[in-house]
Order: structure tokens, then sequence, then C-alpha cells
């Protein structure tokens, strides 16, 4: 099987290509960048190819992709600085990034008859009340340009294509690029006290863990709408700060405030992120472990960078 990644440079399309990689298939990253960047941790990924690409370019994709042939291309690459896409010099490439890339990329798969895999997000629905989100829920409210662009993403993978799988995902974090994680340690290092909301509730995503399910997906047929997060229950911010920090062994205090008492920020944040995940297991897929077993793993792989 042949698997077209992009994305690599971030966070999740680095550990995809990994697991890919660890099962013998032939993965093909892309990305904007001149070169992959992935290469700091000395993994095997590094010797796998490589192809710049700026999906934003419909001839561009449509020639890079259709040259490689892939079976499947997983779509990881997508505009996720969620308070710049507020910014009115921005909003114009988010689109063309999260739609209009994404709209190229389905295209080229419709092309080619290949599977493709549309990695979206909690920000699709409104966040309001405290029951789960199912993933064939169709009560989409995204309440940022973020949001909406990933859900306008969605329709064009599902209005395209019928080999698709459409994954919502939330808390993302990995080794290959920023996260609350590492924001917490870095503040952690340096202050006695620090603040987090414990208004919003959801479930981190560990990569790794989810790069594992992505792949078991991409080898069957069982196509549609997803939620993926680890397991663990669903907790806050603070929550997760708390046991983020206990975990690393530092002794600062973290104080529990409202979204209103930390400050608004300029896109407006889902108070309700839990997404419900048995449809995985519903379909034969393995859950994620649950999050606190991948934070204490993501530690570990930290401390040795």
């Amino acid at each position: 099987m042949k698997v077209f990644v992009t994305g690599v440079c971030g966070q999740l399309g680095h550990d995809v290509m990994n697991e890919l990689n660890k099962r013998g298939y032939a993965g093909i990253g892309s990305d904007i960048s001149e070169n992959y960047n992935g290469e700091q941790d000395g993994s095997p990924v590094c010797t796998m190819p490589y192809a710049k690409l700026d999906i934003t370019d419909q001839e561009a994709v449509d020639k890079v992709i259709t040259e490689i042939k892939p079976d499947v291309v997983v779509h990881c690459a997508a505009w996720t600085a969620v308070d710049a896409a507020e910014d009115e010099e921005n909003i114009h490439k988010v689109y063309d990034i999260n739609v209009s890339g994404t709209k190229h990329i389905a295209k080229v798969c419709k092309k080619l008859d290949a599977k493709m895999v549309y990695l979206s997000t909690d920000y699709v629905f409104d966040g309001n009340g405290d029951t789960p989100w199912e993933p064939d829920c169709t009560d989409y409210k995204p309440l940022s340009v973020y949001g909406q662009t990933k859900l306008e993403g969605e329709f064009a993978v599902s209005k395209t294509l019928e080999k698709y799988f459409i994954v919502r995902i939330a808390w993302v974090f990995g080794r290959n690029g920023r996260n609350f994680i590492k924001t917490m340690l870095t503040i952690g290092k340096k202050s006695d006290t620090i603040k987090v909301v414990n208004d919003q509730i959801g479930t981190p995503t560990y990569t790794y863990d989810l790069a594992r399910l992505l792949v078991d997906m991409i080898e069957t047929e069982k196509y549609g709408y997803y939620h993926a997060t680890n397991e663990g229950g669903y907790i806050s911010w603070y929550d997760f700060a708390c046991e983020i920090l206990k975990q690393a062994g530092y002794d600062t205090k973290v104080i529990p405030v409202t979204t209103a008492e930390y400050g608004i920020s300029k896109a407006a944040r889902p108070f309700n992120s839990r997404l419900d995940r048995r449809k995985l297991t519903q379909e034969g897929f393995k859950p994620l472990p649950k999050w606190q077993d991948a934070l204490a793993r993501y530690l570990k792989e930290i401390e040795r960078d």
C-alpha cells in the first residue's frame, strides 16, 4: 500500500509517517517547507520520500499526487492557529488552506480512486450542553473561522468521495511541534502558580496513538465519520494541567478559573468538547489508550530530546 501524507512537518503527519514505516508501507510525505523537519528525533521516517507541496495550488496538487498514484491520502495539513485565523488579514489564507486545499486533494483522490483520510476537529460544534457529540451528528454550529473552515473541509470530502474517513480529534499533543503540555512545562519551570480554565471539557489526543488508529483504518473499507481521542474520561484543561505537572514532578500550583475570568480570546472555544468514541469499537477498531498513560509515555519521549 502506497500512502501520501500531507502536513508531515506537524505533530500528527510526522507520527503517521513513522507508523507507516513501522508497518512496511510506502509512505510519501509532503508539506510546504523545502525540507522535512522531522529528522530532529532521528526516526526511520527520515529515509522516506518527501515532496514539497503547497496544497492551495490546485495544479501542483494534481500533478504531484497523480505522479505518485497513492492508494491512500492522509490529509493532516491544515491551518491550526485558532486565534490568528480570526485576523482579517489571515481569513482568506485560512480558507485557502483548510477548504480549497482539501477540495484539491479530494478531487485528485476521486480521479485516482484513492481512499482519503481527513482530520477534523471538535470545533465544528458549538460546544453547548454536556452530552458527548456523536460522529454522525449534523448539528454543526462552529464558533470560529477555524471551526467553520474545518467543517467546510469535511463537506468538500464527503460530497466528492465515497471512500473517505473523516476523523474528528481534540486537544492534540505530539512530539514534533508545540502543544499544551510543552507550554505547561515551560511555564511550570518559571512560575510558582498558573491559571488554567476549568469550564472547557474534553479529552486529549496523543498523535502517536492516533497515528496507529489511522493506519488501522486505511487497512479497511469501513468508511465514514469517526471521533478519536484517548480514553480515560472527560476532563477540563485545569485537570489536564494538574496531571501534567504532577507527572513531571513540578510543584507549580494550578489555579482553576472560568473562561470569562481567564480572558476572552479572539476565537471562541467550545465549552463542551466531549467526543463520543463508541463508533470505533462498534466498527472493530482498537480504542486509543487512556490519556493518563499517553501523557506518561509522551513525557518520557520528550525527555530524550
